[in-house]
């Protein structure tokens, strides 16, 4: 039987089961259930928009349907869908200066655009006071990260050229050899960012010495397509003037590794993703609330947000009518520097959407790593860029097996999913039902 079939059989038989018991609580068995298919030896990591992604978002979709959810307005069926478009190497790139060539010239970032210009001299300790260059080479010893996020910042180069050191070594390694390189949404502009340009320690000092001369940076690019799949469903509400609430996970994660191996992501993101199902399936079973409700799974998230994007530039519903975006992310296991069973909400400061969860028996609180920018990093951004007020809910953000292939099912925190998802329910159910309306903060709103 072809593996395409059995995970279709397999999204049936838990259809059906679900369809028989209506229960309004959340269970550890279909918690255990959603973590085992989803970050299981047979979806391979569901790497984003890949035909693995693509059979997570068809579970999932599958399972709304089998709770009564209906499909969103304005979309024919559960799943929405979005072209991306990846930028690659297809050889090796060429910088030169004078018209020679620099050996050993390794790019680790970039907009896959080759640049020509004047190569210009600068240290990192005055990068913030540059002028704008085409190319420009950076001296000192301060991070290369923090050189090429403070040119990007200022805008100071095109391509900014390093010299070579631990840091980078580790940096190209992570990167499994290849730069890098842009994938945006079909129809998007991808936007431009600086080149950061490696060099063997002998070529940058030769080359430090030699400021306003001419260089160019030629980066040959093939560009490949591949699809994302979002799962989205609908639990309409009574009132349609009330508004609609927005419940979200990213069901993506890093797939299969070029040496073979499986990320499986239990935790990231299947678990919230089992978070949204359990939560469709407990409220649905209570019926209409006052507020229609939204489920979603995005797909690419890992690669740049890409679902929540496209989802936030085509709504099945308007944005101004979503209230509140809560997505669950990394709820598998507990923080140990939180309160037994508590949970963290990103920029819980910046509106006041934990507050009024919390009134209602929600257990969140502020997220304890402000310095780690978790309010940006998640799939909730894409919406609060927008205005709604969205936020991410977490267990432990900074799990250890985090982006790890020790990220499995054996590592999740079963008991403490479960309660942490079943602590969401009436909170969720009150504010689909009243007219509290969350409001960002004075300074929240995100620029």
């Amino acid at each position: 039987m072809k593996r395409g079939i059995v995970l279709a059989a397999l999204a049936a038989a838990s259809v059906l089961a679900v369809s028989t018991q209506a229960q309004a609580q959340v269970s550890a068995d279909w918690v255990r259930a959603h973590e085992t298919f989803l970050a299981g030896e047979e979806l391979r990591g569901r790497g984003s928009a890949t035909p693995d992604e693509a059979i997570a978002a068809a579970y999932v979709a599958a399972q709304f349907r089998g709770f009564g959810l209906q499909t969103a307005p304005g979309m024919d069926g559960y799943l929405q869908k979005a072209e991306i478009v990846r930028l690659a190497l297809k050889a090796p790139i060429t910088l030169a200066v004078d018209g020679k060539p620099v050996a050993g010239a390794t790019l680790l970032f970039g907009d896959g655009k080759s640049v020509e210009g004047t190569l210009m001299i600068a240290p990192a300790k005055a990068l913030s006071r540059t002028a704008p260059a085409d190319v420009l080479l950076v001296t000192g010893d301060q991070s290369a990260m923090q050189v090429y996020r403070t040119a990007a910042q200022m805008k100071s180069a095109r391509v900014v050229l390093v010299r070579e050191s631990a840091e980078t070594r580790a940096m190209t390694e992570r990167l499994g050899g290849s730069p890098r390189l842009p994938s945006y949404l079909r129809g998007e502009d991808p936007g431009a960012r600086p080149s950061l340009v490696v060099l063997p320690a002998g070529a940058f000092d030769a080359l430090a010495k030699q400021g306003g001369t001419k260089a160019a940076l030629t980066v040959p690019i093939t560009e490949s397509t591949s699809v994302t799949t979002n799962a989205v469903g609908w639990l309409p509400g009574t009132d349609p003037k009330a508004g609609v609430l927005l419940l979200s996970a990213h069901l993506d994660h890093l797939g299969v590794l070029a040496d073979g191996t499986v990320m499986h992501g239990a935790n990231d993101d299947a678990s919230g993703t089992t978070a949204v199902l359990e939560l469709a399936r407990t409220l649905a079973a209570r019926g209409k609330s006052k507020r229609g409700i939204l489920f979603v799974a995005y797909g690419a998230e890992e690669i740049g947000g890409f679902g929540s994007t496209w989802f936030g530039a085509h709504p099945p519903v308007p944005l101004d009518q979503i209230v509140a975006n809560v997505e669950v992310e990394m709820i598998g296991a507990q923080d140990p520097k939180l309160p037994a069973g508590t949970m963290m909400m990103t920029g819980y400061e910046r509106s006041t959407l934990g507050e009024t969860l919390k009134a209602h028996g929600a257990l969140v609180t502020a997220d304890p790593y402000p310095e780690q920018n978790f309010f940006q990093r998640s799939d909730n951004y894409s919406l609060a860029r927008k205005g709604v007020v969205a936020h991410t809910i977490s267990g432990w953000a900074v799990v250890p097996t985090y982006h790890s292939k020790d990220d499995t099912v054996a590592n999740i925190d079963i008991a403490f999913m479960t309660r942490a998802i079943q602590s969401l329910v009436e909170p969720l159910h009150a504010l689909a039902n009243s007219d509290a309306k969350p409001e960002w903060k004075p300074g929240g709103k995100p620029e």
